[in-house]
């Protein structure tokens, strides 16, 4: 008889690498988005089981997950809406940063582009 059971329950690290790969993101860019090494990410994901404290609110912004899912606890019983895509997501906050004319005339073609599509499904009707 083994003298310790298998571990069946996800450790943090496991879930981690899950989560990111769920988001679309390599080690490099979740790394990036977070501002630290992918040398950390790595560390997380293969050789930590105990998270790291000061990142576990940024982990789930970025990954957009609760932080009870990070930990373990399962996901929130609150509905959220649908994820944006990551590359989106990062295009979005690139947007937010623009001055404000760029941002405006950046804004105004994207109206533009939703407005066309919107009449192109209308037409189908």
């Amino acid at each position: 008889m083994p003298k310790f059971a298998p571990r069946t329950e996800e450790g943090f690290g496991a879930r981690l690498a899950r989560l990111r790969k769920a988001q679309g993101f390599t080690q490099e860019q979740l790394a990036a988005e977070l501002g630290i090494s992918r040398r950390r990410i790595a560390y997380y994901e293969s050789e930590s089981d105990h998270p790291p404290a000061s990142l576990l609110a940024d982990l789930a912004r970025v990954l957009n997950t609760p932080v009870e899912e990070l930990l373990g606890g399962g996901t929130s019983k609150k509905t959220r809406p649908a994820p944006l895509s990551p590359r989106l997501e990062r295009r979005l906050r690139q947007i937010e940063r623009l001055s404000p004319k760029p941002k405006q005339q950046l804004l105004s073609i994207i109206d533009t582009f939703i407005a066309a599509e919107q009449a192109r499904q209308g037409s189908r009707s």
